[in-house]
């Protein structure tokens, strides 16, 4: 199973776990709740989907690494308490409340959310002390005598045996009580996630090349080498600060992340060509509508594969670089909206000029109070997190020319809101036209270089399956993407024709 069809098997879970009868009770007592484990290589995305879903389902997170606790962290320390027997007393061990069950209630105290994941990652690598509890908290969701509260799920994590030599095996008995997820590595939906996460191209279009060094893992007389989609991931990030501060990322920096040093000096070579081809071919003047000579085109037809892939991830990435901030300006316009209805339905422009600025003000604020409060509980993602900077410092923008165009109440006000709203919505069709043309000289270019060859399909299947481009697409008609689309499909469906009549043996 891949991380994205694990990340939905496991917010179906919480919406089953969390379903309540008419009387307010979980349909499906805790006691019969499984507990789900998730195997799979390091740096696969186990911890990173559990942030997703914590957000998505805007429910708690408790996360923790169970190998860096012990057995007193996870059961609590013993002291001595005195208690009557059959009329005596007698002294009985206790235990003092578990870290990590009080950190779940610590939770429900701060956010006050109810509900929520207890996610134990690295759980099969426990030492030999810690082993007996880890098997008692899976079976009786308990640590010690402290139960797990209700409304809050298990989900665990491990890696198998062959990438940790600390890994121990689970008893029948165990396993008979758990829902196990095996993950294995899937290119295909990192690449969905990589561009909304905004992976640095050159990663993007190095995985596209070299398909088998996205999660690589082996064992040598040296010792482990690996490549994982977290190196990529991190790596990505310190290659933009790189590039942006005029640094360069060379072998020995890519190696510091790509724990493989042919992958990393492979990277490292692909990297500056990569910049290479992005001057020689002048992609960013290309999308700007600059025609290449003829001489251009017969070098790209002539070059390397690594080559021409590289030229056509190159256009795709500047492409949805476009694309994506047309996104971003709709998503901010939208929410914005959504923002001035609100105060508009509520009365914010019914009264004067300053009660009018007051209602706005205390809008903003309200807004602002709410993305805090939703960040510090760990429920608010990164990118609606920017949405919502982009969305206060627009609308305090628009709150300083209200001001200064000293409106006479709250209804002239809201007219002159309406004509800053729709300046924003001409600059925003502005960018789709923008965007939209680059995609037409994008396609000239395509055309010239490679016409109808695997480079176009190339080209068109991933604008089929762009984050950023397949949203883009929806809105703006482009009469080439749908003209090769259609041929694209046709080809399909013809050779798919073709290899089931060759299997029947017609």
């Amino acid at each position: 199973m891949n991380i994205k069809r694990a990340k939905q098997e496991i917010k179906d879970t919480v919406e089953v776990y969390l379903t309540k009868d008419e009387y307010g009770e979980y349909v499906i007592p805790a006691i019969r709740q499984r507990p789900i484990l998730l195997i799979g290589p390091p740096g696969v995305g186990k911890t990173q989907i559990m942030e997703q879903i914590s957000q998505e389902c805007q429910i708690g997170l408790v996360a923790y690494t169970i190998t860096h606790h012990t057995r007193q962290s996870a059961v609590g320390l013993p002291f001595i308490e005195h208690k009557q027997y059959g009329g005596r007393e007698y002294a009985v061990t206790e235990y003092t409340m578990s870290e990590i069950v009080g950190s779940v209630y610590d939770k429900i105290e701060q956010s006050g959310i109810k509900e929520g994941i207890l996610f134990i990652d690295e759980i099969n690598c426990v030492s030999e002390t810690l082993a007996p509890a880890m098997l008692q908290f899976l079976q009786g969701k308990s640590f010690g005598n402290h139960k797990i509260p209700e409304g809050w799920i298990i989900v665990a994590a491990g890696n198998p045996p062959e990438y940790n030599k600390s890994v121990r095996e689970f008893d029948i008995v165990t396993l008979d009580r758990i829902r196990r997820i095996e993950i294995e590595p899937d290119l295909g939906v990192w690449k969905e996630y990589a561009l909304q996460a905004e992976i640095h191209p050159a990663i993007r279009s190095y995985l596209e090349i070299r398909k088998e060094h996205f999660c690589r893992v082996e064992t040598t007389v040296d010792g482990k080498l690996f490549a994982t989609p977290r190196g990529w991931e991190d790596l990505s990030q310190l290659v933009r600060l790189y590039e942006k501060l005029g640094k360069t990322v060379d072998r020995d920096v890519v190696g510091e992340y790509i724990q493989f040093p042919k992958i990393a000096k492979d990277f490292a070579n692909y990297l500056e060509l990569y910049h290479k081809y992005e001057k020689d071919y002048e992609i960013a003047e290309v999308l700007e509508g600059k025609t290449l000579p003829e001489s251009a085109f017969d070098q790209l037809q002539k070059a390397p594969f690594d080559e021409r892939v590289s030229v056509v991830g190159l256009l795709l990435s500047g492409l949805n670089d476009r694309f994506g901030e047309v996104c971003h300006r709709e998503e901010e316009m939208e929410l914005r909206m959504e923002k001035l209805r609100g105060l508009h339905r509520d009365g914010g422009f019914d009264g004067t000029a300053a009660e009018t600025y007051a209602a706005y003000e205390a809008m903003i604020a309200g807004y602002q109070a709410e993305q805090s409060r939703k960040k510090e509980n760990g429920l608010l993602p990164r990118a609606r997190e920017r949405l919502g900077n982009r969305v206060i410092a627009a609308l305090e923008q628009n709150l300083q020319t209200l001001r200064q165009s000293d409106s006479a109440d709250g209804a002239a006000a809201w007219e002159r809101q309406r004509e800053l709203f729709a300046a924003d919505s001409d600059a925003y069709e502005e960018a789709v036209e923008t965007a939209g043309q680059s995609l037409e000289y994008a396609f000239n270019f395509m055309e010239g270089a490679f016409a109808n060859g695997q480079e176009m399909v190339l080209f068109v299947t991933e604008l089929n399956t762009g984050f950023y481009s397949v949203k883009f697409l929806q809105e703006y008609e482009c009469e080439r993407y749908y003209e090769y689309n259609e041929n694209l499909l046709f080809s399909r469906e013809e050779d798919e024709l073709r290899e089931s009549f060759s299997e029947a043996g017609m």
